[in-house]
């Protein structure tokens, strides 16, 4: 009797496995696309190395709202006292769509390369506009510079990273003091941001479009849009942008960059010849890894942006 138990699921999953592979390595990536983060935490988890990373922490409260919850990823073995450098990861979705436990993909991803990952829900159309997820995303930043340590996280080490709608959001909250002022915490807390196919200098929206709904009503409209507020002494930021991008456009990426350039700031660009707006962000994961080397130039980058400050001696 056991063994007809145990017989049941075991098929269950190979038998998504299997579908999993074909997709996957049979040319049908668009349809693992079209079932969003979820079918890609699914194929991760799945088909990759599941060693190395664990959810710490599941639906942690940062803030009153229904949206304001975080999961923690921790590298296995984490102890409390530990100081690892943490990474606080924002998830796009045209600030529509996201959910923090579809993209456990990316908390694996960067805990197995020894940061603390930090991934929070903020609030989407219709709850939530501009400024709302802006709002919210330094609400959850403020709260891993207060408690990450309890996690064995570096406080001083705080570095952001996010795809395409979660993108504009870190980048927004490294350039604009405003957002992290307002959560009752410093922009300085940013040791970096690491972006991922973000946009950062598109107006005019398209009429009736995700950014046209989220932040068309705002006035000026220019106040939505990073690249206004390029400045010297912002934390570093890494843009990496896929060339065959039609969603986002890579000149969002390389405006910025020269834009940061001009003024004496630093920003790291870094184009991807034929990747798309769902490849770069699927590159994460690990059966799709072959299609770039976003995740070893994005780690090399935070390692960077995180190393230890050294306190001059006197």
């Amino acid at each position: 009797m056991t063994e007809r138990k145990t017989k049941g699921p075991r098929l269950i999953k190979f038998l998504v496995v299997a579908i999993l592979l074909i997709l996957l390595f049979g040319g049908g990536t668009r349809m693992i696309v079209a079932g969003g983060a979820k079918s890609l935490n699914l194929g991760d988890r799945l088909l990759g190395d599941g060693d190395g990373a664990t959810l710490q922490v599941a639906g942690q409260p940062y803030g009153p709202g229904d949206r304001n919850k975080l999961n923690i990823w921790v590298p296995t073995g984490t102890k409390k006292t530990d100081r690892l450098p943490v990474l606080v990861f924002l998830y796009g979705g045209g600030w529509y769509s996201g959910a923090r436990d579809d993209y456990g993909f990316a908390g694996r991803a960067f805990a197995k390369q020894g940061f603390i990952v930090v991934i929070p829900d903020y609030r989407i159309v219709p709850e939530g506009h501009w400024p709302d997820f802006l709002q919210d995303s330094a609400a959850a930043v403020a709260w891993t510079d207060a408690h990450i340590a309890s996690y064995g996280g570096d406080p001083d080490r705080i570095a952001l990273a996010g795809h395409s709608a979660g993108a504009y959001n870190a980048v927004m909250l490294a350039l604009d003091p405003q957002w992290m002022r307002g959560a009752g915490s410093d922009a300085s807390v940013i040791r970096g941001v690491a972006a991922l196919a973000g946009p950062y200098d598109f107006v005019p929206f398209e009429k009736g479009g995700r950014a046209d709904v989220a932040m068309g009503d705002i006035r000026p409209i220019e106040r939505t849009q990073p690249i206004e507020y390029v400045r010297a002494d912002a934390p570093p930021l890494w843009l990496g942008h896929g060339t065959a991008d039609t969603v986002v456009r890579v000149r969002n990426s390389q405006r910025l960059a020269a834009a940061m350039h001009k003024v004496g700031g630093s920003a790291t660009l870094r184009t991807y010849d034929g990747l798309s707006h769902n490849d770069v962000i699927m590159a994460l994961t690990g059966p799709l890894s072959y299609k770039g080397p976003i995740l070893p130039e994005m780690t090399d980058f935070l390692r960077g942006a995180t190393a230890r400050r050294v306190t001059p001696a006197p």
